[in-house]
């Protein structure tokens, strides 16, 4: 590109549509000009659509407006060859070296920023990245040799270069812009030793364009958040231009809730439903709405409207739990009284909705700055074998159940100590029972207590894992799951109850343990016996299973305290051991007493054959496995059904 003469002539002051004139015909010049004047740490896509705005926006506001002296251009001087630019070039060339300087700057916080210091609103692309086409080696040396100079320098460099102005021409223009020390900017200048030519590379011209589509995926998630945004700043206008008493003009709508007079209904004291003490006799349902209401304090009005306001709206100082997939919301209608009483040192009272069981506790004497307890735990599709007991106290490692109106008598087991007789748990008349020990949840597990529940019918085992509604404990297929009876059994939940830690606040309503498998074992140590354990929730999902293998206890034969079986596979949401799919495969790497190292596996009977890849090789017909390894051997476990599917092991 040949470079214009560096001095306008001295003529009359020039007027907008002169300088118009001269910015259409040499607007690729000018906006090159600006291109390699803006930092490149704007990013080449910003530094084009900047370089263009500067172009855009170098004439001045009116249509007739004349350049004056205070427009800071350098006064016209006619060269010694005669020839003569146009004043109007000049002019604007002067300004977007000015505004090109001033969008390099930083943004300072007390400052207002320039204009030029902004992005462009115009020109405007949409969905595009623009940028000059790539340069070699050369430009790209030149390019970085620049962006390594200040803004003057820059600004000297591109005017000797592009413009070809002679030093003293560059120091009047750079002062005029607005430089405090242009003799510094030419001499910073002086670095680069890329030759001028090169500012004429297709690299730094802005005009000469490739698109490229932007970061979709980021577009994408902005696009939803502002529609989401827009959504709420709608919703939220809405909100804050309705009535103040009411939802609409016309009132068509239920008013707030805490004037709602269903929600108000359900709030009275006087609005609960009470259960006489018979109607559980006569009643076609055996779950929590056959409770009758019992307690010292089911008269108290002024303790139950405490606690159904603090159902419906819990301030800061209540502390509530949940178990999961429970709602916390207030009641729908009146619920049903369960307790209303004096347990220990605290008043509880007990709630039933149909859905939840909702528990309230306060200091005896009602002492605010003492707190209050709410929790909560669903206990949908409840019955006979489930709506046996409900936790009412627990605290100091102990707990104490409100116990069902059918059942007949109580005890407390430390499943533990399989062989030790279930000791009789006292009650008192309105079924609240005394204060056994709570299951050990930290430590060493050394005990763990249960509690029987004998009603009419059947004697069912209870425990405590840390929600309202206390799980039941089984034993048996998952076909025809019953209620844990026999030495045996009983042996079997004294190696897996100190497991029930994995399972503890989960919503569990029932877990069933039982054994599928028992295998001998290598060089005659004995049989051990491989279980499976699956917790179920009230809620359906979020059941875990855990298959086990429990090797010969030398402290199970000598009467002592057994240890846990050993976790030798775990699954979460799964159907395996399940009434649906009750098939179940594990291994685990054991060791002989000789201190030989061994792969063992087991899975259900309708398992045809078992095969051991990965860091073990074996393959064994029937359900049972075992195969010499060496320790931290890891093998992948498969078996063949009788009807030729193939089953992986649990996980």
């Amino acid at each position: 590109m040949r470079p214009l003469s560096e001095e306008p002539s001295a003529t009359a002051p020039v007027d907008v549509e002169q300088a118009e004139a001269a910015l259409v015909e040499h607007y690729p010049r000018l906006v090159r000009l600006g291109y390699l004047v803006l930092p490149s740490s704007l990013g080449r896509n910003r530094r084009v659509l900047t370089a263009h705005a500067l172009a855009q926006r170098s004439l001045p506001l009116g249509r007739r407006t004349a350049f004056t002296a205070d427009d800071r251009a350098p006064l016209p001087r006619r060269p010694a060859d005669g020839t003569a630019i146009d004043p109007g070039y000049a002019h604007v060339r002067q300004r977007v070296v000015r505004t090109a300087l001033e969008a390099g700057r930083p943004l300072r916080r007390p400052a207002w920023p320039r204009r030029s210091q902004l992005p462009p609103l115009l020109p405007l692309v949409w969905g595009l990245r623009l940028f000059p086409h790539s340069g070699g080696a050369d430009e790209l040396a030149l390019d970085q040799a620049l962006s390594a100079l200040s803004g003057p320098a820059r600004a000297a460099h591109v005017l000797r270069g592009l413009e070809g102005l002679a030093d003293g021409e560059v120091r009047r223009v750079l002062a005029a812009a607005g430089v405090a020390d242009p003799h510094a900017a030419l001499t910073e200048a002086d670095a680069v030793a890329a030759p001028y030519a090169l500012l004429d590379s297709t690299e730094f011209d802005p005009c000469s364009l490739q698109a490229r589509p932007p970061d979709l995926l980021r577009r994408r998630r902005h696009a939803k958040a502002a529609l989401a945004a827009v959504a709420a700043l709608l919703v939220c206008g809405a909100l804050l231009g309705l009535p103040g008493n009411g939802w609409g003009r016309d009132l068509t709508s239920a008013p707030l809730y805490s004037r709602n007079p269903a929600a108000e209904q359900a709030l009275e004291p006087a609005a609960l439903v009470r259960v006489p003490p018979w109607y559980w006799r006569r009643s076609p349902r055996i779950d929590f709405t056959a409770w009758p209401t019992r307690g010292d304090r089911t008269d108290d009005t002024r303790l139950l409207r405490r606690a159904l306001a603090v159902w419906a709206r819990p301030g800061p100082a209540v502390r509530s739990s949940t178990t999961p997939g429970t709602p916390v919301g207030p009641p729908m209608g009146p619920p049903q009284l369960l307790y209303a009483g004096e347990v220990g040192a605290a008043a509880v009272v007990l709630f039933y909705d149909g859905l939840r069981i909702v528990r309230y506790a306060e200091a005896r004497n009602a002492d605010p700055a003492q707190g209050a307890a709410l929790d909560f735990a669903r206990v949908d599709s409840a019955d006979a074998s489930s709506a046996d007991a409900l936790v009412v106290s627990r605290g100091g490692g102990t707990v104490r159940y409100l116990t069902a109106p059918w059942v007949r008598q109580a005890s407390v087991r430390d499943l533990l100590a399989p062989d030790r007789a279930a000791r009789p748990l006292r009650r008192d008349r309105n079924g609240v029972t005394g204060v056994p020990a709570s299951p050990q949840t930290t430590g060493d597990c050394r005990s763990w207590s249960a509690v029987e529940m004998q009603d009419a019918t059947a004697t069912r085992l209870l425990t405590d894992l840390g929600e309202l509604a206390p799980a039941r404990l089984t034993s048996g297929p998952p076909s025809a799951p019953h209620d844990v009876s026999g030495r045996a059994e009983r042996e079997s939940w004294a190696r897996t109850a100190c497991l029930l830690t994995a399972v503890r606040s989960r919503g569990v309503r029932s877990v069933n343990s039982w054994p599928y498998a028992r295998q001998w074992l290598p060089e005659g140590d004995g049989f051990a016996q491989w279980l499976c354990t699956r917790a179920e929730t009230w809620r359906g999902s979020g059941s875990r299973v855990l298959a086990q293998f429990q090797a010969p206890s030398a402290q199970s034969t000598a009467g002592g305290a057994v240890p846990p079986g050993a976790v030798a596979a775990r699954a979460e949401d799964s159907p395996a051991c399940g009434k649906r799919d009750p098939r179940v495969l594990a291994g685990v790497l054991w060791k002989s007493h000789a201190g030989r190292w061994y792969v063992l596996a087991a899975g259900s009977t309708d398992f045809a054959s078992l095969t051991t890849s990965g860091g073990v090789e074996g393959r064994a017909q029937g359900h049972l496995l075992a195969v010499r390894a060496r320790a931290g051997d890891r093998a992948r476990l498969n078996g063949l059904l009788a009807d030729g599917r193939r089953v992986g092991a649990l996980r």
